[in-house]
Order: structure tokens, then sequence, then C-alpha cells
């Protein structure tokens, strides 16, 4: 398995990679300036590698040299782990169509309402953009990262974010926490999946 770093020189030498990452997933290294100063609660160190589309932020957390964690934290104040490594964080954003759209509409993080919800997000890609298939599976294959079905993606997204607490909540510098990722929403809530 590649290291971090090894990941994200892959992806910095390769421009095309780059453009069918962000295609695939808003994975931009040149986006990863969060704006405000932001510390976890454990004292847990940051460094913010990517961005995406709404100015959210991509962190690894912990030190270099072993796996560390990956938080997103959205430009809207929600954050929370996606992958116990970079690696398994851009397995379950490659493979998983709107990945965000899954947490927002979970339920408040129900694993069932959250499969529901992917199933949903998949039909729409299917139909909307079909050559998003073969772009996942060509990104997957040029950082090695394994191809998993939603089935198994779900219930990993699931299991990191719900790992975030207690120590991989984010706070500002005046000890606010951000939300949860987990939205209170469901399916029904999008009138398109009625």
């Amino acid at each position: 398995m590649a290291s971090d770093d090894e990941i994200l020189d892959s992806i910095r030498r390769d421009s095309t990679l780059a453009e069918l990452l962000w295609r695939v997933c808003e994975f931009d290294l040149s986006r990863g300036d969060h704006g405000e100063p932001v510390q976890l609660s454990s004292g847990v160190s940051l460094e913010a590698v990517a961005g995406d589309f709404t100015g959210g932020t991509f962190f690894l957390c912990g030190d270099r040299g072993s796996a560390r964690p990956m938080l997103y934290a959205s430009s809207e104040g929600q954050s929370g782990l996606i992958g116990r490594s970079l690696t398994e964080a851009l397995e379950i954003m490659i493979g998983l169509p709107s990945w965000w759209d899954c947490l927002k509409f979970s339920g408040s993080g129900d694993l069932k309402v959250m499969r529901a919800t992917a199933a949903h997000l998949e039909r729409d890609e299917i139909r909307d953009e079909p050559e998003l298939h073969a772009d996942r599976a060509r990104v997957a294959k040029a950082l090695h990262l394994e191809r998993e079905p939603l089935s198994f993606l779900v219930p990993r997204l699931h299991a990191a974010v719900s790992a975030t607490a207690p120590d991989f909540l984010l706070t500002v510098e005046t000890g606010e926490e951000y939300d949860p990722l987990f939205g209170s929403w469901l399916p029904s809530h999008n009138p398109a999946w009625r």
C-alpha cells in the first residue's frame, strides 16, 4: 500500500489524474487553505491537503509516517472523519457517488437511510453522467485503490464518521465545535427521489 505522501505526489505529478480526481470527487490539492484556524479537540496535529468546490477542506490527522485519518471540514461548519487513512477516504470518495450527499441525507447517521440515499445517488449518476463510472475506475487504477461496491463503502463511511468523537472533533480557536457530518434529512426530502 502506498503512503499518504506517495499518493499525494502521484496526483501532483499527473495533471490528467488530478483533473479526473476533481471530476470524480472534487478533491483538489490546490485548494488546501481552510481559511480559519482550526484544531482538534485531542490536540492531534492537522495537515490541510486538499479542498473541494464548495470551500471544504480535507485534512490528514496526526504525524507523518503512519496511516493518518482523513477529516473533512465543510465551509458551512460541519466536520468529521471520512476514512481511517488517505487510502480509505479516497476509496470511499471515488467509489461512492456524492458521498457528501449520502451524509447530508442520512437521517442523523442512520445506516439504513444512508444505504437508501446511496442507491438514489447511484441511479442519478448513471442517468445523468454515465461516463463517471469509467472515470472512477481510471482514478482507482492509477492510484492503486480498491474498487468496492456501495454495500461495502456506505458502512465504511458510516463507521469513519461515527469514530469522529471524541478525539477528532474540530474546533475553532474559541473552542466552538463544528457540527457533525451526519445530516438530519431523509431521502424523502429530495423531491426527485419520491
